[in-house]
């Protein structure tokens, strides 16, 4: 018995010490960046056995035409809201500078125990209680990432670039949310979304005591009274480099939400002949995984001093795929465009942090990133809700052909913006 003990100890703790040598590389274990990473990896865990909990409630059950009424009701719900109260999410960060690690652990404690209170409505189908608790996991989830992004300097090794670390934070999450998916959908087929919610309880509660163990040095002095207070970060507030890279992003976004749900909806339709839908959404999804994973590799493999051109280059090459999609249609070209979008989103998104924790400065970072978190969520909501709304009209060329459109004229914009910034201060890159 105790060979047997030990054996199964040794399976389970060489990926563990595996995976601890490789988030503590470089210098990150002593900058206390290897632990961030692990606790975002965590937290993405959970997020994943949420998102799969609320699918399954939300849709799968659900036949195709009343699905998109549910569908828009909760991207409805997630935006309007969101859009109020997420740009006040960064000023109070900014104010409480000192407690960071404390605010972290507060929305992961807190997502913890509005999981539990969603299993009983998922339960009882409950959507006056659901759509709101949904709600707020997700407002709870981007202060999470807003806290992350801005302690991310203060956690950077010296010879670690902030694209690099930025890319390792996202690689880690994303092998780790892909995990927590497929454990929560064959949870959810077992038992039921209820339960796949109540999983998420425990990693929660877990993961709001290992943020406060993260180091001292991430909470920053509060300012002083005199200091003026964070204000609503504009794009002439923020600058003309981070203004031109949240516009890039948001129109990848954008292209994002459209992806997933006219091709959701076109497949479920059966618009797509001769495939099995079964066969076409897994095949979409593990496109979308692959081209988030390689996004983040990317990320974490380049060494470029300017992520701006890389946030345009993730731009161009987003719309040069929808383009192609449109022209030649098929499951496989659509599998190609959803894989070239997760690889822009998630490359484009590591760029445009690192512009915004390099140009913006500590005392307004949280209030930047909160901002550019509404302005990037409402994006990707109205990208969904135009998706979901073409897929009742038009089939699958035409749809990408909007969308194409969208972001040819939004590249054209940009780049016409960079080309005038360049020209009146070329010290500028």
């Amino acid at each position: 018995m105790v060979n047997i003990w030990a054996n199964v100890l040794h399976v389970v703790g060489a990926p563990a010490r595996a995976t601890r040598r490789l988030t503590h590389a470089q210098g990150a274990d002593r900058t206390g960046l290897g632990r961030l990473i692990e606790l975002t990896a965590a937290h993405s865990a959970g997020d994943a056995l949420v998102t799969v909990a609320l699918a399954g409630a939300l849709l799968f059950r659900l036949p195709v035409g009343q699905a998109r009424g549910q569908v828009a009701a909760y991207l409805l719900v997630t935006m309007v809201p969101f859009a109020v109260v997420a740009p006040f999410v960064g000023p109070v960060l900014d104010r409480l500078r000192s407690g960071r690690r404390y605010i972290m652990a507060g929305t992961l404690l807190a997502r913890g125990l509005l999981c539990w209170g969603m299993a009983g409505a998922v339960h009882a189908s409950d959507a006056v209680t659901l759509f709101p608790s949904a709600l707020a996991v997700l407002v709870l989830s981007k202060a999470y990432n807003v806290s992350r992004a801005a302690i991310m300097p203060s956690l950077l090794p010296a010879d670690i670039p902030l694209v690099t670390a930025n890319a390792r934070v996202a690689l880690f999450a994303l092998v780790s949310a892909g995990a927590g998916a497929g454990l929560a959908t064959g949870l959810s087929a077992a038992a039921g979304p209820d339960w796949v919610l109540r999983a998420a309880v425990p990693v929660f509660l877990l993961c709001g005591v290992f943020a406060v163990r993260l180091p001292r040095h991430v909470d920053a002095p509060d300012p002083e009274e005199d200091e003026p207070r964070p204000r609503w970060r504009t794009r002439s507030v923020v600058g003309s480099v981070v203004g031109e890279a949240m516009g890039a992003n948001a129109a990848i976004r954008v292209q994002s939400g459209f992806l997933v749900f006219f091709l959701l909806f076109l497949v479920q339709d059966g618009h797509l002949r001769g495939v099995d839908p079964t066969v076409a959404l897994a095949l979409l999804a593990a496109a979308a995984g692959a081209g988030g994973l390689a996004g983040a590799a990317a990320g974490s493999w380049t060494r470029s001093r300017s992520p701006q051109l890389t946030v345009l280059a993730t731009l161009a090459l987003a719309t040069v795929a929808t383009v192609a999609a449109a022209f030649v249609f098929t499951i496989w070209t659509a599998a190609a465009v959803a894989l070239v979008g997760a690889f822009a989103q998630g490359l484009g998104k590591l760029a445009f942090d690192a512009i915004v924790q390099r140009e913006i400065g500590e005392e307004v970072r949280s209030s930047a990133f909160g901002v550019a978190e509404t302005l990037l969520q409402i994006a990707w909501v109205s990208g969904g809700l135009l998706g979901l709304v073409l897929s009742l009209f038009v089939a699958g060329p035409a749809g990408l052909g909007v969308m194409s459109a969208a972001l040819a004229l939004s590249f054209g914009r940009l780049l016409t913006l960079r080309r005038r910034r360049l020209a009146t201060r070329p010290a500028t890159a």
